[in-house]
């Protein structure tokens, strides 16, 4: 297939495009390279399947295609809040664009949502049903609420127009590519050890994430994509629980050094827990995460040791 990805140099796309050029799909990379980067796909730019495109998908773009992954939006919260009305225009009208076209080409169209839909959950893991607890005007609702306007561009669509749509929404998600400065709580840890830095623990450090390796994320975007029983909103992500001292404990042992472990105050809106219920996933896609977090850890700071 011809296979559209937005956001194709970003963190998650990069990874996304090698796995389909190694599926033996044709490849069109859309990115404008706001927190993408062309060191993430420069190795794919020789291979006559890939092509590259640095277009903002908040204009329209006609193209040819079959499926469509619109990935494109800053995911990290120093960079979705650097400019939010930015992001909020590029989940919402980046949404209308992709739907437009895959309604046009009638392609299978993709949307990359998120946890925090969710907001500061009241339930526990939070399963698909649950609508969420979402301030709609903090500092994080450029993000959260354009997610959720995504989501209902894309149901809308659907139901409207008969677009073939899969919604999925990714939790803390970590791997090679992230960026040293994207705010994420593994690539702060990992970088500000790698630097003898002391690791910043934000509150009393027992708010928990659940943290998936970049390549069964990946696996489970695939699988979705390509199945026919749902449409979604499905989650994907590792529902292995742990604190954010737990985290910063074992980047240490992993990384060594003297750094240790200081606290800070909370910053506003930040979610106390995040743990996905995946018994969807797992029945649908019979798909689960396969890489434990230590393990996980050890491939993102071999990648780290050659960044910072």
């Amino acid at each position: 297939m011809r296979i559209l990805i937005t956001g194709g140099a970003g963190f998650l796309g990069s990874h996304l495009c090698d796995r389909l050029i190694n599926d033996g799909h044709e490849v069109v990379c859309l990115d404008n390279f706001f927190t993408g980067r062309k060191t993430n796909i420069a190795h794919l730019l020789g291979n006559p399947r890939f092509e590259l495109i640095r277009h903002d998908i908040i204009d329209p773009i006609k193209i040819e295609v079959d499926q469509i992954y619109n990935l494109a939006c800053p995911a990290s919260p120093p960079h979705y809040q650097f400019n939010p009305i930015k992001t909020t225009k590029t989940s919402v009208m980046g949404a209308i664009n992709c739907l437009g076209l895959a309604k046009r080409v009638k392609a299978r169209v993709f949307q990359a949502s998120t946890s925090e839909v969710y907001g500061d959950p009241a339930v526990h893991p939070q399963p698909e049903s649950y609508w969420g607890n979402v301030n709609p005007i903090g500092k994080r609702s450029c993000y959260d609420e354009g997610k959720r306007c995504a989501e209902t561009l894309f149901f809308d669509y659907h139901r409207e127009n008969k677009v073939d749509i899969r919604v999925i929404r990714i939790f803390n998600t970590y791997g090679p590519r992230m960026l040293a400065n994207d705010g994420r709580v593994v690539s702060n840890f990992i970088v500000q050890a790698l630097k003898g830095e002391d690791l910043t623990v934000y509150g009393d450090g027992q708010q928990t994430r659940s943290f998936c390796y970049v390549d069964d994320l990946i696996e489970g975007f695939v699988r979705f994509m390509n199945q026919t029983q749902i449409v979604g909103p499905m989650n994907c992500g590792n529902p292995g629980e742990f604190t954010m001292l737990e985290l910063a404990e074992l980047t240490l042992k992993l990384v060594g050094g003297p750094s240790k472990i200081i606290h800070k105050s909370l910053p506003s809106d930040d979610p106390k827990q995040r743990k996905p219920d995946i018994s969807l996933a797992k029945s649908v896609l019979k798909w689960e995460p396969q890489v434990p977090l230590e393990e996980g850890l050890r491939r993102t700071i071999a990648y780290f040791r050659g960044q910072v």
